[in-house]
């Protein structure tokens, strides 16, 4: 989830390799059903929650959102991981959108902190068009942290992906530190172990790690996210033996040791990057996951029955993101003034 999406016209700096797609495209033949979670939600959020104050923001965040896709396709994968990136860090509550400086107390905000270094300006981009449609309907109204809930579920549609109804009614947060990043998010080095603390203690279960995994299926990461894999894993001086030899010799190519360039981008899935699918799963099954927090999903023995059912079952792996996808919208949030705002502005304090 320390990952960058794909390149745009908006960001031409950036290198797509072409030549790693056509080779892995060979690699494999693609072929859930999973359990669901159950969400326990707080009594706050519902469907509508804007009903009277503001009826029509769906199609509101809709028109910008699909609009945008068509625009800079980069925005799908980006605004899905800032929401990600938000919920796990203070909880779904907009704090990711704060931009540092004045607005933050002269403070260095979540959005600066190395971790978020590479989250795409199209993600905010996207998430600012939507938030001026809305003020400009429903002045004062709508919170920051619900557009991006909205947002990241019409991107994930708009991929390929399912639908799902968004619960609503999060206020913005106004505490939105850098320091507090780190240790509320994945990092690609992080073992079985360190996943599964982080998720416990956000609510979420191994279930629901494997399913939002599954986000995974569009999007793409530097090579400095992945390495290490490729030459030194864990300190052995040694690739990971995990990483398929093909998938190794092509990542190496793309991502040299040392002097390479740093622009370079790798999808996380090699066979269907741009389609929100469950191609994500057989590739791992086919030790073609790109980090190594990826491929620990089919390795580990207490996670592997579940990618193998989604690697089999589109439908089903559908279905069980967009229960998790709730349930992960619901870490968190906040609600009345007490505990949050209603920013106009999502980059600055009320």
């Amino acid at each position: 989830m320390s990952t960058a999406p794909p390149p745009s016209s908006s960001s031409s700096s950036s290198v797509f390799v072409t030549g790693l797609l056509i080779l892995l495209l060979v690699l494999r033949s693609s072929n859930c059903s999973a359990a669901s979670t159950t969400v326990s939600r707080p009594r706050q959020l519902s469907t509508d929650y804007y009903a009277k104050s503001c009826p029509h923001l769906e199609q509101l965040v809709g028109s910008v959102t699909s609009q945008q896709f068509k625009e800079a396709p980069v925005s799908a994968p980006a605004t899905i991981r800032l929401f990600f990136h938000d919920c796990f860090v203070e909880g779904c509550d907009g704090s990711i959108l704060i931009a540092s400086g004045a607005g933050n107390g002269g403070g260095k905000a979540e959005r600066d902190a190395e971790e978020n270094k590479d989250l795409a300006a199209e993600g905010f981009d996207t998430i600012q068009k939507a938030k001026a449609v809305a003020e400009s309907n429903c002045p004062g109204v709508v919170s920051c942290a619900d557009i991006l809930a909205i947002a990241a579920r019409d991107f994930v549609h708009l991929a390929g992906g399912p639908y799902y109804e968004v619960k609503k009614g999060r206020w913005d947060g106004n505490i939105s530190m850098a320091s507090r990043v780190s240790s509320n998010l994945p990092h690609p080095n992080s073992t079985m172990a360190d996943l599964l603390n982080l998720f416990s203690s956000k609510g979420l279960s191994i279930d629901d790690l494997i399913v939002l995994s599954g986000a995974h299926s569009i999007g793409f990461a530097h090579c400095a996210h992945f390495l290490s894999r490729l030459y030194n894993f864990r300190g052995t001086k040694s690739p990971d033996p995990a990483v398929d030899p093909r998938l190794l010799k092509a990542l190496r190519m793309s991502c040299p040791e040392s002097g390479g360039n740093p622009d370079v981008l790798v999808p996380f899935d090699v066979t269907t990057p741009f389609s929100f699918d469950n191609a994500y799963y057989s590739n791992l099954e086919d030790n073609l996951g790109l980090l190594a927090t990826d491929q620990a999903l089919f390795l580990d023995q207490r996670s592997r029955a579940l990618v193998q059912a989604f690697a089999k079952d589109k439908h089903q792996f559908f279905q069980a993101f967009s229960v998790a996808m709730d349930k992960m919208g619901s870490i968190g949030v906040k609600s009345g003034r007490l505990h949050g705002e209603m920013r106009r502005d999502c980059s600055m304090h009320t």
